[in-house]
């Protein structure tokens, strides 16, 4: 089954650092960019951060220069590196790939995990 998973998610004070990791199964045939995305309780879903398959970035401007988004091709696996964590990043935190899933498939489709806590507290 193809899917993503998300861990690292968690409680920490206000300036603290954490790390997510967004595993992707081993089944899907093409990884292209992939991305975090958040939504905090009453908002919308929005975007944190991208990568594409060449590793060029773009960033939210509120995460800039406190976030930081990588992935290791070799293991399917998409990073988050959160330092200078404020209230204001509380929220499930979702991974997102743009996928070409088998072999032969026309298109890519846009796949998304479960999604992790994080809680910044003062």
């Amino acid at each position: 089954q193809v899917q993503l998973v998300e861990s690292g998610g968690g409680l920490v004070q206000a300036g603290g650092s954490l790390r997510l990791s967004c595993a992707a199964s081993r089944s899907i045939y093409r990884i292209n960019a992939m991305g975090w995305y958040r939504q905090a309780p009453g908002k919308q879903r929005e975007l944190v951060a991208t990568i594409s398959s060449g590793g060029s970035t773009n960033y939210a401007d509120s995460v800039k220069g406190r976030f930081t988004i990588s992935r290791d091709n070799s293991k399917n696996t998409l990073y988050l590196q959160m330092s200078s964590l404020q209230r204001e990043d509380t929220a499930v935190y979702y991974c997102n790939a743009d996928a070409v899933l088998y072999y032969g498939a026309k298109l890519s489709s846009s796949i998304w995990g479960q999604g992790t806590q994080v809680t910044v507290s003062s």
